[in-house]
Parts: structure tokens; C-alpha cells; sequence
């Protein structure tokens, strides 16, 4: 998006606090902030944060020439079931599609097993005749003469929201388009979300599973995102709004109230994009990002600048970390590991008398105990506050006050009491078991993903990651961490770099053997023409990329392999070439292949893009030089569990080349890099800061 001129604003709404980021046409970071979320109405911390970066910059809101958002409103919607009423209906005689899910529980031999909330319950599950086949061909008419007893069921049973997903609808929408036309006219005012539209896939469970969860966000969103359109146009605003998505692109906000499900972990997916930037910048080709903020952590892979992505994940597991005890949902995806890590993760003894932090968070209301705002919680910022790792009066900018003394004295009474510790000592178990747990879940991705998390670079960033990355690093063996500039808004930043982008996954049986080329670039030219209408919305004008792929898999399996395929027209010369990328992704994951098989196509993929801005060269990172600050504070330290002075810098005094030895805080507004005793930190031509793991103190 080069042609782009004037002022770009980004928001990132968490948990805990919300972040702006200004950047002038260069890209260039003119200001930020970090302002509390304000969960009653998000829109009032939104509009908070971005006048007072407009001020600070000393420009009007009609200087602002871009405006991308991203928000957890979603996801929290999903996670706290605060969303509509909904209704199913699904081809007659497949009532119990959510019923019998993936047929096999989750546990096989827990007897005391928490089913998955699928926010439907059988009684507003409903059906309704007609029948395409698997390639699209009408069986049987739609049953319109039953349509008008449908409604009547619809609105007995109070829904305000329906999720259609018929049969094989992913093949021809026809009877799920006419189905909505007919109910919009009895119905007038019900949203009506359709599977071919949300995720027009085969696999009826997750198909519908993703339909509900569109339909049930869809009045929230819709409402929150006019109501966000219009604060902002009365501030003065004239640009149009991009929303992040879970993808990590951009789109509009009609896209994102029509598929508001897209939405669904769009914040964390800023900050992948910003490692994966960070990546490419300085040449790193295995990197995991490190995303610590207020409420939650989250790890993502990042291999050959590109991160790790999926087609599913889950909402609100009913036992966490465990596969197939949430809510499934089939979307284009950056794949990450998120867990309720964050810095207002509330520390507890059990009654078994063990140690638990989180996943419950004090969010920004009323915080950390150490905010002084009427918390009454020890939290992993009041350890860390009673460790002396934060300096109170450079907290969040000077807006919060920092009272040490409170963080101490809850530590002492929650935890320090039941486990016959002392305050400080009770704040460094809390440090130990959030470091572990975040560590552990990273470990546990990696090897998930066959991958090592020893061999990688961490980009720490987030509220907390800085102040938390050596610990973590030094639990995953991770010898090397870089912590970019303005790291405390790292999502919001990662969103500065996000294209415009649409991607359309769609099912199309085939075999390679046997697949019809002249209709299957029929089928890509259909999908690339509506990824493309999507895009041209946010990006009128200028260049786009086009990216495909196949969903390979050898007949009779269960799961697909992702395949890249030429932006072009399929020909049968390329037919050998996509068998043999087939096989060696397939032998890369598996380690073998299966000769004389029959390989299948279930899946094909279009991505329509703007290109990403052009990468900065730093400059080479001047000689190093040790600097010594006489400014210290008191410090537990992490590695010796002894009190000891710590170096404190001030971040925007360093320059390229300047060298500090741990321990050390290193300050700026909105968070804190802690250089732990073993590590040491340099600054590098881009003035990012790199944490390297002292030789001698590695095992």
C-alpha cells in the first residue's frame, strides 16, 4: 500500500488496556498510547486514546488518511456468551448435526466430562426439506410451503438470530439463499447468517458449528461497529475504517458485520504480523513471537517470515488445552497458543494448597491491587510491583499510580500466609508458576507443530512481554530476544503492516488424476473474482497479489496437507509438479510417502491482497559500548532469589551500539525490558533491543 499519504491511526482494543499508534505516511511512529479498556462501552477508551495521540501530534482528525481496528470484542462475546438468541435449521432429517459432533468424546474415559457449550440447545434446532448432492446437484426442491410454519417455530422459541446450513450448500447456495429471501420476509429484523457464505466447506459439524458462532456475535458487532463508525465520523473523521482480521489482513467494516466470526482473535494476530515484519527486517527465518499483555499470553511460530496458520481452532474449551472440548470454528487463521497469562492474572492457593495464577484476570476494573484503583487481588503485575521490577513513577506513563506497598501486602495475605513465605518470596513463586505456564505452553506448541522452540529468536512485546521474556526464554532454552521499538502497542503497530486481504477457502472434490482443469479455473476465477470485490472495498486502486492452494490428502485419510499452486490458470503440465509438492510436504511432516496411492483434492484456497510495504534497512549496528547508569533500584533477582541493584535506563537515551550487562531495567512509557543477571542487552542500527543469554551462565 505505498500510494498511501497523510496520517495512519491504528486501535487495538485488549482485555485490559486499549493501544493507538499515529504513523506518518513513511510509516514512521509519531506517537502512542495506552489507555484502560473500558469494557461498558470499548468505543469511549477507543476514542480516548486516539484524541490524545491527534493531540500530541497536533493535527485534526481529517488528517487521518488510515484507520485500522482490531478488537476482542468478539472473541469475549464468544468466551462469556453474551451474544444473540440463535436458531438452526439444517436439512430435514440432520437434526442432531451438533448432537453427535465429531461422534467420539474428547476424554475417552472421563465420566465426569464437561460437553462443549455449542450455544444451541436441541429445541431450537430445526429442519426443513430439500436436498442438493455432494456436487451440487438438486436432489429434491427446497420446501417452501413450509417456510411460513418454520418462522412460526423461529419465533416461538424467542430466536433472534438463525444459522442456515444445508447439506452440500458449499456446492450450490441456492436453496440456503432462497431459504434466507423467505424468512427475511417473514421474519423481518432477524439476522440470518449462511453457511456457504461463513465457511463454505465440507464437514457439517464444523460448517455449522462456525454458522452459529457468526450468528450469534452478529447483532453485537453490528451495533458495536455502527455505533464505532459513528463516534468517530462526529470526532471529524473522514477515512474509511479497516477491521484486523484473525487472518491477519484488513478489511472493511461491511465485510467484518457480515462475518463478524473473522474478527475472532484479531488483536493477537497484529502482533504476529509485526514478528513476522521484525523477521524479515533483520533476517531471522525461525522466530516465535511473544505477546504478553494485561489479560492473556499468546506464542506464534514464525518460519521463513510468514506465521504459522490454520483452518480451526476453538472457543471456550471446556478443559483447557485439550483438543475437541470447545466450541470448533473453520476460518482462515494465524495459528497461535493463547492462554490467560497476562499481567492481571489473579495468583491463589487452592484448597489442595497449590500455587494457581489465572486464567481470571483483575482486567482494568479495578486492576492489580498495586493500581490503588480498589483491587483486592494479588495479580502478576503486583508481584512483579513487589519484586521491584516496575518503577512506580514511569508506570503507564505516569496515569496510574503505583502503590507498592498494597501489591505487598495482598501477596502476604493470599499467598504468603497459606504458604509460610514471605511477601517477596511469595511474589517470586507467583513470577515462577506464570513463567513456567507460559514457557510450558510454548514448549508444548512447538513440539505440537514438530518444531523446537530452543532454535528460535523471541520478539517479545506486549504490556508484559518485555519484562517477562528473559524468564520465559531461559525456561524454553531460548538463547537470543529481540524487543522492538514501541513494544508495549506491538499489535497496534503489527496492524500498520497488515494488507488488505480477503481469503476464500471453498470445497471441491477431485482426485489428481482425474481433476477437470477447464472447470476447476472456472471455480478459481469465481473465487478470485469475490476475494477481489472484498479487497477492492478497502484498497480501490493499485496492484494486488493473488496466493492459492490445495488441500492435498492420499485417499481414505482424514485431514488435508496445504499444497501452494501457481496464481494462474491450472495446465496438465503442472500436474507432476503439485504431486511432487505434495509428497515432499507430506514426507517433511510424516517422513515417508505412500507410492502407488491415490492423492484427493477436498479444498482450494484464493488470497487476494495489497502488497505490504516496502522493508526498512537498518543500519549496521555501530561498535558495541558498555554503558553504566548511576540510577539503580532494588531488585529481586529471578536467577540468585537475592536482592540486588539493577541498572535503570532510560530507553529513548540509548543509542545504536550501546551495551548493558544484567541486571537491568530498561523503561519507556507504556513497559519495561528487565535484562535478568545472565542476560546482557544492545541496541542495533534500528534501535531495537536484543537480549542475549550470557554464554557462561548457559547450562
Amino acid at each position: 500500500m505505498e500510494n498511501i499519504t497523510g496520517f495512519r491511526l491504528a486501535i487495538d482494543i485488549g482485555g485490559t488496556f486499549t493501544d493507538t499508534v499515529l504513523v506518518d505516511a513513511q510509516g514512521r511512529i509519531l506517537t502512542s498510547t495506552k489507555t484502560p479498556t473500558t469494557p461498558a462501552n470499548p468505543t469511549l477508551g477507543a476514542l480516548e486514546g486516539a484524541s490524545e495521540v491527534i493531540a500530541q501530534a497536533g493535527i485534526g482528525w481529517e488528517d487521518i488518511a488510515g484507520f485500522i481496528h482490531g478488537t476482542t470484542l468478539a472473541t469475549n462475546a464468544l468466551i462469556e456468551r453474551r451474544g444473540a438468541r440463535v436458531a438452526t435449521i439444517t436439512t430435514k432429517g440432520f437434526r442432531d448435526i451438533l448432537e453427535i459432533a465429531y461422534e467420539r468424546r474428547y476424554s475417552q474415559y472421563d465420566i465426569n466430562l464437561e460437553k462443549p457449550d455449542l450455544i444451541v440447545p436441541r429445541a431450537r434446532a430445526f429442519t426443513l426439506g430439500g436436498r442438493m448432492d455432494v456436487h451440487g446437484h438438486e436432489l429434491m426442491p427446497l420446501n417452501e410451503d413450509g417456510v411460513a410454519a418454520l418462522a412460526g417455530q423461529l419465533k416461538e422459541s424467542g430466536a433472534e438470530a438463525v444459522a442456515i446450513c444445508l447439506l452440500h450448500s458449499y456446492a450450490n447456495p441456492k436453496h440456503e439463499l432462497r431459504l434466507r429471501d423467505l424468512l427475511q420476509v417473514a421474519l423481518p429484523g432477524h439476522v440470518v447468517s449462511l453457511s456457504h457464505e461463513v465457511s463454505p466447506e465440507a464437514r457439517e459439524f464444523e460448517r455449522l458449528s462456525t454458522t452459529i458462532a457468526n450468528a450469534y456475535i452478529q447483532p453485537l458487532m453490528a451495533n458495536y461497529l455502527a455505533d464505532f463508525q459513528a463516534r468517530f465520523a462526529d470526532e471529524g473523521l473522514l477515512c474509511p475504517i479497516l477491521m484486523m482480521t484473525a487472518g491477519g489482513g484488513m478489511t472493511t467494516v461491511e465485510t467484518a458485520m457480515r462475518l463478524p466470526i473473522r474478527l475472532v482473535e484479531s488483536g493477537p494476530a497484529g502482533g504476529a504480523i509485526l514478528a513476522a515484519r521484525l523477521a524479515s527486517e533483520t533476517g531471522e527465518l525461525n522466530v516465535v513471537s511473544f505477546d504478553m499483555g494485561g489479560t492473556t499470553a499468546k506464542l506464534c511460530l514464525i518460519d521463513d517470515h510468514r506465521p504459522q496458520t490454520a483452518r480451526k481452532f476453538e472457543i471456550a474449551r471446556a478443559a483447557r488445552f485439550i483438543k475437541g472440548s470447545g466450541m470448533p470454528v473453520r476460518i482462515p487463521v494465524i495459528e497461535m497458543i493463547e492462554i490467560g497469562a497476562g499481567g492481571g492474572s489473579i495468583a491463589c492457593v487452592d484448597r489442595l494448597g497449590r500455587l494457581q495464577v489465572g486464567p481470571e484476570s483483575a482486567g482494568s476494573e479495578p486492576g492489580p491491587a498495586a493500581f490503588d484503583k480498589g483491587g483486592q487481588n494479588p495479580t502478576v503485575t503486583d508481584a512483579d510491583v513487589a519484586q521491584g521490577l516496575i518503577e512506580p513513577g514511569r508506570f503507564a506513563e505516569g496515569r496510574l499510580q503505583i502503590n507498592t506497598q498494597v501489591a505487598r501486602d495482598v501477596i502476604q495475605r493470599d499467598i504468603g500466609q497459606s504458604l509460610k513465605l514471605n511477601a517477596l518470596s511469595a511474589a517470586q513463586a507467583i513470577s515462577e508458576i506464570v513463567d513456567e505456564s507460559m514457557a510450558g505452553a510454548g514448549r508444548m506448541h512447538a513440539v505440537e507443530s514438530g518444531k523446537d522452540l530452543s532454535e528460535r529468536v523471541m520478539i517479545a512485546f506486549g504490556g508484559n512481554g518485555p519484562l517477562h521474556a528473559t524468564r520465559v526464554a531461559r525456561r524454553s532454552q531460548i538463547e537470543r530476544i529481540l524487543v522492538p521499538l514501541d513494544p508495549g502497542v506491538g499489535s497496534a503497530v503489527g496492524f500498520l503492516y497488515a494488507p488488505v486481504s480477503f481469503e476464500i477457502i471453498r470445497s471441491r472434490y477431485g482426485t489428481l488424476e482425474t481433476l477437470d482443469l477447464l472447470g476447476l479455473n472456472a471455480f478459481f476465477d469465481q473465487m478470485s473474482a469475490e476475494a477481489e470485490a472484498v479487497v477492492r472495498a478497502g484498497a480501490p486502486s493499485g496492484e494486488l497479489r493473488e496466493r492459492r492452494q490445495a488441500y492435498m490428502r492420499y485417499h481414505g485419510q482424514g485431514h488435508e496437507i496445504e499444497v501452494s499452486l501457481p496464481s494462474r490458470e491450472l495446465t496438465p503440465d503442472d500436474l507432476p509438479a503439485l504431486r511432487q509438492r505434495f509428497e515432499a510436504e507430506y514426507a517433511r511432516q510424516f517422513s515417508r510417502v505412500v507410492p502407488g496411492m491415490t492423492i484427493e483434492i477436498l479444498n482450494w484456497s484464493v488470497d487476494v491482497s495489497s502488497p505490504p510495504r516496502a522493508l526498512e534497512r537498518y543500519p549496521e549496528t555501530p561498535t558495541k559500548r558498555r554503558v553504566i547508569s548511576s540510577e539503580t533500584r532494588t531488585i529481586l533477582c529471578d536467577v540468585t532469589s537475592k536482592l540486588r541493584e539493577a541498572q535503570i535506563h532510560d530507553r529513548h537515551t540509548l543509542a545504536p551500539g550501546d551495551t548493558i550487562a544484567g541486571p537491568a531495567l530498561i523503561t519507556e512509557p507504556q513497559t519495561t525490558t528487565f535484562v535478568s543477571a545472565d542476560f546482557s542487552a544492545v541496541v542495533d542500527g534500528g534501535r531495537n533491543i536484543w537480549l542475549e543469554r550470557n554464554k557462561e551462565s548457559t547450562p
